[in-house]
C-alpha cells in the first residue's frame, strides 16, 4: 500500500514527505479516478523501492465539474490555484506541496506516472530534475498529433538545445521530477504552456543537473479537446526561448549589424582618404545604411547586456564569464566617461565640418562620410551615457553593476 496521509492531516506544522506528485488540473473529472489510482500505484512503487511517503496534489485551476470532490474523495489534496493558466496551476501546486520530490504530470490520462518511479530515482541519485522522454518511452497511435510530433516539439526542442544547451530529447513532454529545493530556486513564473519550456531553460542557466528517463505518451481520456493550442502554444514558447536568449535575441544580430556597418565605413573611408584608388562601391546611400546598421547594432549590444544582467540578478542565469572579466571596468562611471567623450569628439567633428562648409561658402560637401562618422559617434555615446543608466538600474540600482559575488549572482 502507498503511504498517502489523508488530507485534514496536513498541517504546516508536519515534517515535509517524501514525494508529492502534482497535477495540475481544470475540469478532469472523467480523468481524474484513472489518473489518481495510477499516481497512487507510482507512491506504492515509491515506497516499495525507496521507503519514500508520498501524496497526491490536484492544483485545481477553477474547475466547475465537479473534479475537487472527486480528487478529495479519492484521497488526493486538493490545491485551489485562482490564477489561470497550465503553468500558473503547476506553480500553485508546487509551492503547496510538502515532499521535496516533485513529480508533476497531467491529469488527462494521457501519462503513465508509474514512469516517474525511474525519476525519482534519479533524483535520488543527485539530479536536479529529470525528463521524460516520450520518444525513448514510445507514443501511442493517435496521442501526439503529427504537427506536434514531426514539426512542433523538434523544431522547439531544437531551438531550445541550441540556445541554451540543455541536450534533452523531449522538452515538452508532461511528465517530469525536480526537487522541491531545485523548483523553488528556479522562480518559475510562466502562466501558460510555456512553462514546460521554461523550467528547462533555467535549469540549464543555471547549470542545474538534468537527466532523462523514458515517458510512454497514451491518447488521454478527455471527451473535449485538449486545453493546447498548437500554433498559439508553439509561437508562446519560441517568443519564450528568444527573451531568455539575449545572446541571440540581441547579441548576435549586433555583431552581425556592427560588422557589416564597420566593412562598409572602412572600405569608404580607405577610398575617401586616397588609401584605395577611386571612389569605391560605397556612396553616399551606403554610408547612411552603415550609420543606421551600427547604431542600431551598438543599440541591440546594450540591449542583450541589460536582459543578461537581468537575467543574473533575478537568480536564473549565470554571470557570462566574459562580462565577469569586464567587471573591473565596466561600471556605470566608466560608460559616461565613455559616452561623454564620444559625444565630445562627435561635436568636435562636426564643428570642423561645419568649418570647412563654411569656408567652402556652403556648398554642399564632395562626401557624406565624415557627417555620418560624426552623427554614429555622437549616437554611440549619448545610447552609452543612457545604456549605462539602464543597467544600473536593472542591476539593482548599483554603479557596479556587473560585480559577481562567488561568480553566481550580482
Amino acid at each position: 500500500m502507498s503511504r498517502i496521509t489523508a488530507p485534514l492531516a496536513f498541517r504546516h506544522d508536519v515534517a515535509p514527505l517524501d514525494v508529492s506528485i502534482v497535477m495540475p488540473c481544470l475540469n478532469e473529472a472523467i480523468s481524474l479516478p484513472h489518473c489518481i489510482a495510477n499516481a497512487q500505484d507510482a507512491l506504492a512503487e515509491i515506497a516499495r523501492r525507496f521507503g519514500l511517503a508520498g501524496e497526491i496534489v490536484i492544483a485545481d485551476n477553477g474547475s466547475t465539474d465537479g473534479s475537487q470532490d472527486i480528487a478529495t474523495r479519492l484521497g488526493a489534496r486538493v490545491v485551489a490555484v485562482p490564477r489561470k493558466g497550465y503553468g500558473a496551476a503547476i506553480i500553485g501546486g508546487a509551492e503547496a506541496a510538502y515532499g521535496r520530490y516533485l513529480v508533476i504530470g497531467d491529469a488527462d490520462g494521457s501519462y503513465d506516472f508509474t514512469d516517474g518511479v525511474a525519476m525519482v530515482e534519479s533524483l535520488i541519485a543527485g539530479a536536479d530534475l529529470c525528463m521524460g522522454s516520450r520518444f525513448r518511452g514510445g507514443i501511442a497511435p493517435g496521442a501526439m498529433p503529427w504537427k506536434n510530433r514531426y514539426i512542433g516539439n523538434p523544431i522547439l526542442t531544437g531551438m531550445l538545445n541550441l540556445l541554451f544547451r540543455s541536450r534533452v530529447d523531449d522538452a515538452h513532454c508532461g511528465l517530469r521530477a525536480i526537487t522541491r529545493d531545485a523548483f523553488l530556486d528556479l522562480r518559475l513564473d510562466s502562466d501558460g504552456m510555456e512553462f514546460a519550456s521554461e523550467m528547462v531553460v533555467k535549469a540549464s542557466l543555471r547549470r542545474f543537473r538534468i537527466t532523462q528517463t523514458p515517458a510512454t505518451l497514451s491518447v488521454d481520456l478527455r471527451d473535449r479537446p485538449p486545453h493546447l493550442r498548437p500554433w498559439r502554444d508553439g509561437w508562446r514558447h519560441l517568443r519564450y526561448l528568444l527573451m531568455l536568449s539575449p545572446t541571440w535575441a540581441f547579441g548576435v544580430p549586433a555583431l552581425a549589424a556592427m560588422g557589416v556597418a564597420a566593412t562598409i565605413l572602412l572600405v569608404a573611408m580607405l577610398h575617401y582618404l586616397g588609401v584605395l584608388p577611386g571612389a569605391g562601391p560605397f556612396g553616399a546611400s551606403w554610408a547612411i545604411v552603415a550609420g543606421f546598421l551600427f547604431t542600431a547594432g551598438h543599440f541591440a549590444a546594450l540591449m542583450a547586456v541589460v536582459a543578461h544582467v537581468v537575467g543574473v540578478h533575478q537568480g536564473y542565469r549565470m554571470l557570462r564569464p566574459s562580462l565577469g572579466r569586464l567587471g573591473k571596468w565596466l561600471k556605470l562611471e566608466t560608460m559616461l566617461v565613455v559616452g561623454l567623450g564620444l559625444a565630445a569628439a562627435s561635436v568636435a567633428m562636426l564643428g570642423a565640418i561645419g568649418w570647412h562648409w563654411r569656408a567652402d561658402d556652403f556648398a554642399a560637401p564632395a562626401s557624406v562620410l565624415p557627417l555620418v562618422i560624426a552623427a554614429i559617434t555622437g549616437a554611440v555615446g549619448l545610447q552609452t551615457m543612457l545604456g549605462g543608466f539602464v543597467i544600473a538600474i536593472v542591476g539593482g540600482h548599483a554603479a557596479d553593476f556587473l560585480s559577481a559575488r562567488g561568480g553566481q549572482r550580482l
